[in-house]
């Protein structure tokens, strides 16, 4: 077994858990890492470690949210609105899919590198603090539960999804910025977010052992076990400190935060 190897992949991990729920873009960071810490030299092999990793952070997700996730258990009206709910994030998921399925590769072999990264972390940081300007000392917003959330709106908060699919965008940036702007406080923002995470994820690691998994052999295996529990437990702090934080703070860190990371990595390219 390569104990470097195994470092690499806790390494990923940690940066995969602690980016793929705050609007920075996990997949945007995994690309910089990639560029310093190379995981494998089978470029194959890379890409779908840091697909099949995401699950852990996913499972964080179902792990935190597990009362209100399960439709099982509690009272006929928690069981009715758990279902909604699941029904809503189905729905929302839908146009990620279908542009998944059609694009996904021609955006891979296009669009991930590093210029293509720095360029949507600057993008997207600007409209995170300027949407934030806005909403500056609002404590009144439209939606302030997931459960006021429409079908039709989780629609549209499925469509601003997809902007994610081009690296650097962020998933989550992608569907907060969407779900405040038609009207969902921080905290459904974020909720919404994460679990609409779920199907999106799971479906994009499935869809990836389809393709790839069946030729790893057992060491590549357990590197990708390695990373997947790595970042299922990163992330599941950084979940609950984020919601902790945004009970208090807005997302403008964030922005500000991306604003200099791509600045950074614009001005690297530039000179090397």
């Amino acid at each position: 077994m390569d104990l470097l190897m195994l470092l690499k992949a806790v390494i990923i991990g940690i940066v995969e858990g602690i980016t793929e729920f705050l609007p920075i873009s996990s997949t945007g960071h995994m690309i910089l890492v990639d560029e310093f810490v190379k995981l494998s030299s089978d470029k194959t092999f890379t890409t779908a470690f840091e697909v099949i990793i995401q699950l852990g952070a996913i499972m964080s997700v179902v792990v935190f949210f597990w009362k209100d996730l399960w439709p099982f258990a509690g009272t006929e009206e928690h069981k009715k609105d758990t279902w909604q709910l699941w029904f809503k994030v189905i729905v929302g998921v839908i146009p990620a899919v279908i542009l998944g399925l059609l694009f996904d590769d021609t955006i891979e072999e296009n669009l991930f590198n590093p210029l293509v990264v720095a360029i949507t972390l600057v993008v997207y940081g600007i409209i995170l603090i300027v949407l934030e300007r806005f909403n500056a000392g609002k404590k009144e917003f439209k939606f302030n539960s997931i459960k006021s959330v429409s079908f039709g709106l989780a629609i549209c908060i499925g469509l601003f999804q997809c902007l994610a699919m081009v690296p650097g965008t962020s998933r989550s940036a992608a569907t907060i910025i969407g779900a405040m702007l038609l009207g969902l406080s921080r905290g459904a923002a974020a909720e919404f977010s994460f679990f609409l995470a779920i199907p999106t994820m799971a479906g994009a690691t499935a869809l990836t052992i389809l393709k790839n998994g069946l030729a790893f052999d057992a060491q590549q295996w357990i590197v990708i076990a390695v990373g997947l529990i790595t970042s299922f437990i990163v992330a599941y702090a950084v979940i609950k400190l984020f919601m902790n934080f945004i009970r208090r703070h807005d997302f403008s860190v964030f922005g500000y935060y991306r604003i200099v990371l791509g600045l950074v990595v614009l001005l690297l390219l530039w000179n090397f």
